[in-house]
């Protein structure tokens, strides 16, 4: 049986940087899973008509079709309790307390940071959507929101919590990496993908938490492709 994940791609089919999609790559990597990805782009809804949404990730398990990646993340727990993600009660809280930490404090600090690094790494065909829907949400042009100064304060107050947790151990989780870190480090993996910017400095417990991350399961994350791999290519 073969796992489908639909996968957001940029300019280049190769360059995926979901935060939503990379939580669920980490997170089947974590179960030990096998999968491939069929690439999607935002314009392409009829694509995903069958999940009854139009958004990735959308993974799909044989029969079974699972969206959001939060609901994916317990469908995994529930369907391959070996090398659990969530945890239960307490320990699946804090997961979620993470998930709306990671989508409220740090995406939008990210966002405000690297937008037009964002807007260059999506796909031509759907940059006029992507201007479009984005400008819709921030009521202002992606030029006028772009401001990397006020992104990078911003996030540096929305890191503090984090800081706290990592300088009491080497994982959201504790010891070991699971949901926790999965969930905030999509965010931090979206960045890498689309921009150059340096959103820590070396010496934050941040930055050192990043760097295990991206060397967990043989690399995944430092594996990925990065705009900075494409232009490279083409100078």
């Amino acid at each position: 049986m073969t796992r489908w994940l639909y996968d957001l791609r940029g300019r280049d089919e190769r360059l995926r940087f979901s935060p939503y999609c990379w939580r669920i790559k980490y997170a089947l990597a974590h179960k030990g899973l096998d999968y491939q990805t069929r690439p999607w782009c935002y314009r392409d809804k009829e694509a995903l008509t069958f999940s009854g949404q139009g958004a990735v990730p959308v993974l799909v398990d044989g029969e079974t079709v699972i969206s959001d990646s939060y609901e994916i993340l317990r469908y995994l727990d529930r369907t391959y309790p070996q090398a659990p993600l969530l945890g239960e009660g307490p320990a699946e809280a804090r997961a979620r307390f993470f998930k709306h930490y990671a989508e409220r404090a740090l995406a939008p600090a990210i966002m405000r940071t690297l937008i037009m690094d964002l807007y260059q790494a999506v796909d031509p065909g759907d940059r006029d959507y992507f201007r479009a829907s984005r400008e819709k949400r921030f009521g202002r042009s992606l030029e006028e929101f772009h401001s990397p100064v006020q992104g990078l304060a911003q996030l540096d107050r929305a890191l503090e919590p984090l800081r706290g947790q990592l300088e009491a151990s080497d994982y959201l989780d504790g010891a070991a990496p699971a949901a926790a870190d999965y969930l905030v480090f999509g965010a931090f993996l979206w960045a890498r993908c689309v921009s150059n910017a340096d959103l820590v400095s070396n010496a934050d417990p941040v930055h050192a938490w990043v760097e295990r991350m991206l060397d967990l399961h043989d690399g995944l994350g430092r594996r990925a492709l990065r705009v900075s791999d494409l232009d490279d290519a083409y100078r």
